[in-house]
Parts: C-alpha cells; structure tokens; sequence
C-alpha cells in the first residue's frame, strides 16, 4: 500500500497523529523553523520532539497564506509563473512539518501526537479551504487554465495547470455560495471521523492478547513463532513463562495456519474479525457518519455518490467500470474458493469430525492441505527468507533492472532503532534517501506501506531536490538465537512497497505536485504489483533465497513445489480481496443518506454477491482503515485494477527477458519517471504499445 498526503485536500488524508502545545517556545529554535544541516536534508530525528509540532503547524500555515495573499494580490495579469507555479512553490515550511508529523503519527504513535491531532486537524482543514475555496485565488488560476491554449507551455507546466485548475474545482472553488459554510463543516467533521477511526483500529488490535500457559495445546504451531510468543510474554511480568499471541498479522497468520487446537483459533480469530464493533473503540455510527458525510460532500460537488467524485478523476472513471471489471474476476474466483471449501470439508471428515468448515479453520486446512499436495509448508519456506536475504534479493533486482545500489549509511538520523538507512545511487550519485522500518510495536499501525518524507522535485534554480523514501512494514522480530524470517506472502509484500519505493526514487518531474506516487489510484500499484512478479521467478529466487545458517541455495525441488502451487489458494484468496472491493463500492454509490446497522448491512451485501459463510472480506466494516481511515474509498479495487496492469505488463519481461534492458529501460521512461505528467493510459501504452487485457491476470490467478 502506498500512503498518500495532500495538503490542498486535507479530506482525503491518512493521519493518525497527537501532541499538546508548549507555550512560550522560542520558535528560533523549532528545528522546523531552520535549514536542516543533516546529509542530503532528511529530517533531524534526534532533535524534534512532540513539543515543537503545533507550533510549527501554525507558523507554516501562516507563511503558506501569505503567499496565497501575495498571489491574489499581485495587479498583474494572471500567468502560470505568477499564479499556478507560485501556488505550486508555496507552503514549503506546511509540506515538512506535514511529512514528519503524519509519517511518525503512523508508527510512533502516543498519547501527546494523539492530541496534537486532534487539535490541528481541524485547524488544517480549515486551512486547505480556505484556499481551495478562496473565490480570487481560483478566478487567477481559471484565467491562467482558460487561457492554456493561447501560449506555449511545456507539456509539464500545462499539465500542472490542468491539475491544478481540477484540484480546486474537485476541492470546491465552484460550490454555491450558500452551501460554502456547510461544505467547509463537512472537511472538518470528516478529517475528525478518520482520525478517530484509525486510533479505535490501532487502540483495539494493540489491546488483545492471547494468552496460552499450557505449551500442549499449541501442537502444530513452528517453533520460531512459539519462541517468539515466549518472548513477547516474557517482556511483561504478568504473562512471564507464558505464550502471548496477538492479533498483528506476523503473530495472528502463523498460529491460524497452524495451530490445531480449534477452540484457541476460534478465539483468536473472534478477536480478530470483531474489533471495533463495541466499547469505547466501537466504529460503526463513525461509519454512518463518515458514509453520510462523504455522500452530502459528493452532492454538493454535483455527484451522485461519492464513488462517482472519486472515480472521475480516476483510470476507472466510473462505478459501473469498477463493477464491471470486479464481477469479470468475481465470478472464476467464488467457483474455485467454494470448490477449496469442499476439499477441506472432506478433510475435516476424513479426520473423523463433523463440524462444519468455519472461517477460523480455513487457512489451519488450507495449510495442511498445501502440506499434504505439495509438501510444502512455511516451516521448510522460512530459513531461505530471512529478512537480510530478501532485502539483498531486492536490491539485487534493482540492480539487474536499473543499475542503481545501495549504501547503508548509519549517520543519517532515524526515528526509532530498528531502522535502517540507505543512499540510493547510480553512476556513484546519491539520488535518494531510503529508510525501511522493519518490526511492530504499539505505537505503529497494522499493515505495510512505502511513504516520502520529502518528494522529488526541481528547485527555481533547477537543481534536482531527491527524494527521501520510506518503507513501512510489520514483520516478526528477530529472536535471541533466530533472525528475522519471513514467509512466502511477507516476501511479495517486501517486493511490493519496494515497487512504491521505486516509483518515487525513479521520479523525474520538475514539479512537486506531478511527482513519484502522486498518480490516480488506480494506476498507483501498478509499479508496486509488477515488483512483485521477480519475487517468485526461479532465477531470482536463486539470486537471494538461501538458507539463514548454511548459506544453502535455496533447492531446486523446493523452487518447483512453489511453482507448483503458484495458483493454490487463489479462490480464498481473490474472493476475500474481491468482497472488500465490493463492500467498499456499495458503502460508497449510496445516493441517498443511509444508516446502516453492523453487521447485517455488511452480512447483506455479502450475501447478495454469493459469498461463502467459510469465508469473510478480507477487512470487515469497523477496521477497513483503506476505506474508513486512509486514501482508499471507493478505491480498494484499485489493487486489482493494477493487477490487471501489472499481470499485462510484466508479460513485456517474460516475452524479451527477466532482466531485459530495454524493457526495464521503457518501463522506468515511461512509467516510473513520469509521475502525473500525462494521463495514465497514455503512459502505459507509451511503455506497453496497446492497451491492457485481463487475460494474463486471470491466467496468472489460475482463473481461466
């Protein structure tokens, strides 16, 4: 997942954050009021504290609306370099203290960021209204658009006077003036509603444990997870000697998978599926709330839904396009999960049982019966992927495809100390900076994503400003005497938010704006998805799975069981993505104010596309942070919307080679450099000569 930020449309930000105002700071010594000293101007870490954000906050909005008044007052007539590049190079002081605030609210979450949140959210949404609504602003930029075609532009500059001309009308330069206050009450409400949604979601998965004293009945489970539930109860006095399990997924995946005792799956598992849905991290009338909101929004604009506000300005462009390509995928993948249902009720027969396949049991038999058709297991999977082996194979990828390498560098600062920190360069130049943050902790989200704490752009003198890149993810921690070691499925995800990381590390783009990841969400997972193709290839596999402890290439009998059972589990799989999908669809072309009651509404629109009790979406309604809490609403099908694109392009690799250099070559030009500079079919048929066919996606699936 990449995570986006948008100050202009503070609404359809991903923050969870918090802090309190100290008075009387000097402000001289913020450290966001300075030029920052470090290597290459990444953020100085070691020398922000929680004390120095509001203040900055506020500063940096005072500047930013200074230099909007400073546009809307200038007598001269409009033009792009005094009105639209001028917005574009505003609000530089804004853009940092944002960066490390909604970056670190994310994964160095506490109490004091909380309440910073709280209290500058608001603040901010009204700060982004004001000038997307600012009716003299927006004349001067619609003068300039109005304009575009009398005057030589490059295709850059008038792209960016396109976007920002879309920017404000989607923002609501056009609404009425009668409606202006309640559209602006509608941006604060809902930056509210998200925030508090996230911090219930990371509040309730952080607040369960499963604790297990007696190590009997945790028969089947492998034995570094058992040495890493040890662990984690050893770190607290009351559960010392005892087996702690949660409910992050490096923790909740293994035991699913393996443990046989069912009364402890199902107990974690209810934990799991019913987060949020009561006590004081209850989600459901946010839901409303933020459902009905988002629609009034939407209306106001002059949309139906707001599916159809989101979708405009998306490769979709339209709900029906969306459900039109869901239900081409819908349908081959409900067929093959009912028909893995079936296998493992004959399982559950075979064993002498009676009970009936429950959503709790399908990954324990799906697992047992990968073992049994492939003899393949994580437990034989883990020692060739420990974390130092992927990451290399990564970089040994980038390089193969690119040239560029890698360069730890131990005295750039970090945010916390499981982090590391690389130069990225090519030809011998620095031309990023990459952080990658590897391990859970409470004050860090579920999940996985690649972010930026400064995007690439050029500066008024065109010098290039890198970017620097930053990988998220939650893997199971190193224990005493075993390192980070990670299954097949942790492994994609590495190559995934790589593929972001790529994106904005390639980025060639003279504008902030138009940079890296800042693309239509749909087209976005597109250079994260084809990242993950090499992870599985034979030859790549060979470059960097080898065994933790002997060096021991990863065998060529366990590289044809994963071949073999590249498409075991697509139904289970494709069907619980496909049911968020439509889920987050249906909250989202409602055209009248709706309230729903959790879970029937949810149980009803499952029902009403054939999903299998066995088997739940993959984000049930009160934790679907993408869609609730984040950039993903009426989006999540974004992911296979880019499958579609990146299961089309990767076959341009297979057809010339892995590695081929003029593939890789057009592939970066066209895709990964480009940014928002121009549409995105546009781009993909520059790098693919035609449009894309769901054929090799549903091939790939094995749904064909």
């Amino acid at each position: 997942m990449k995570k986006t930020m948008s100050l202009l449309i503070l609404s359809s930000i991903l923050l969870i954050g918090c802090g309190s105002k100290k008075e009387g700071k000097d402000l001289s010594q913020n450290p966001f009021m300075q030029e920052w000293d470090t290597p290459y101007g990444v953020p100085p870490f070691d020398k922000i504290s929680e004390s120095d954000y509001l203040p900055a906050f506020e500063e940096g909005m005072r500047q930013q609306m200074e230099e909007v008044n400073a546009i809307i007052n200038n007598s001269e007539e409009p033009t792009f370099e005094n009105t639209v590049l001028a917005l574009e190079n505003s609000g530089k002081l804004l853009n940092n203290v944002s960066a490390v605030f909604f970056n670190l609210a994310e994964c160095m979450n506490n109490p004091e960021m909380e309440a910073i949140a709280e209290e500058i959210y608001p603040k901010l949404s009204v700060h982004s209204d004001s000038i997307n609504m600012n009716p003299q602003l927006f004349a001067r930029i619609k003068a300039v658009y109005e304009a575009k075609d009398t005057r030589k532009y490059t295709p850059e500059e008038l792209r960016l006077i396109e976007e920002t001309y879309k920017m404000f009308v989607r923002g609501g330069a056009n609404v009425p003036a009668d409606k202006q206050d309640r559209f602006r009450e509608i941006n604060q409400q809902l930056s509210l509603l998200t925030l508090k949604f996230g911090n219930n979601v990371l509040k309730a998965t952080n607040d369960y444990k499963l604790v297990v004293d007696d190590v009997a009945r945790l028969e089947g489970m492998p034995e570094d997870q058992l040495a890493a539930a040890l662990e984690a109860g050893n770190a607290d006095e009351a559960t010392k000697g005892k087996y702690v399990f949660t409910i992050h997924l490096p923790s909740m995946e293994p035991f699913l998978m393996n443990c046989k005792d069912r009364e402890l799956r199902h107990e974690l598992w209810t934990a799991y599926s019913t987060r949020c849905t009561s006590g004081e991290t209850n989600n459901c009338d946010i839901i409303n709330q933020i459902i009905n909101l988002r629609l009034e929004r939407a209306q106001i604009l002059g949309f139906d839904s707001h599916a159809a506000y989101t979708l405009d300005d998306c490769m979709a462009k339209t709900p029906e396009a969306v459900f039109n390509l869901l239900y081409q995928v819908w349908n081959p993948a409900i067929a093959k999960a009912k028909a893995e249902a079936a296998e493992y009720q004959k399982m559950i027969k075979a064993e002498g049982n009676d009970f009936k396949l429950e959503p709790w049991d399908w990954r324990y038999y799906s697992e047992q019966l990968r073992k049994a058709k492939y003899d393949l297991n994580d437990d034989i999977i883990r020692p060739y992927l420990s974390l130092n082996n992927v990451k290399e194979g990564v970089f040994m990828v980038a390089n193969k495809l690119y040239g560029i390498t890698f360069e730890k560098n131990e005295t750039l600062p970090v945010y916390h100390p499981d982090i590391d920190a690389y130069e990225v360069k090519e030809n011998g130049e620095t031309i990023a900076i990459l952080y990658m943050d590897y391990f859970p902790r409470e004050s860090k989200r579920s999940g996985a994503w690649m972010t930026n704490f400064r995007e690439q752009y050029m500066d008024g003198n065109g010098k290039n400003i890198i970017p620097v890149v930053s990988l998220v993810f939650n893997f199971t921690k190193p224990t005493a005497d075993k390192p980070s070691l990670l299954n097949f499925d942790e492994t994609e995800t590495f190559f995934h938010e790589f593929g972001h990381g790529l994106h904005s590390i390639f980025s060639k783009c003279r504008f902030r704006s138009l940079s890296g990841t800042n693309v239509s969400r749909d087209f976005v997972e597109l250079p994260s998805q084809i990242m993950e193709n090499w992870a599985s290839e034979p030859e790549v596999l060979r470059m960097y799975a080898k065994h933790y402890q002997t060096g021991e290439v990863i065998p060529e009998e366990l590289i044809k069981k994963l071949e073999d059972c590249g498409t075991y589990g697509q139904g289970f799989i494709n069907a619980e993505l496909l049911a968020a999908s439509l889920l987050d669809m249906d909250y989202h072309v409602i055209t009248e104010p709706t309230q729903v009651q959790l879970p029937e509404y949810e149980d009803q629109q499952m029902a009403k596309i054939g999903l299998i009790p066995e088997i739940i979406s993959r984000y049930r309604s009160p934790y679907f942070q993408h869609i609730f809490a984040g950039g993903y609403s009426a989006g999540y099908y974004s992911y296979t919307w880019a499958a579609v694109l990146d299961s089309d392009a990767f076959e341009a690799f297979k057809e010339n080679g892995l590695f081929d250099q003029t593939t890789a070559k057009a592939f970066r030009t066209n895709i990964l450099e480009r940014g928002n500079t121009d549409d995105a079919m546009k781009l993909y048929v520059a790098f693919r000569g035609q449009e894309p066919s769901i054929d090799p996606l549903l091939k790939k699936r094995g749904l064909k």
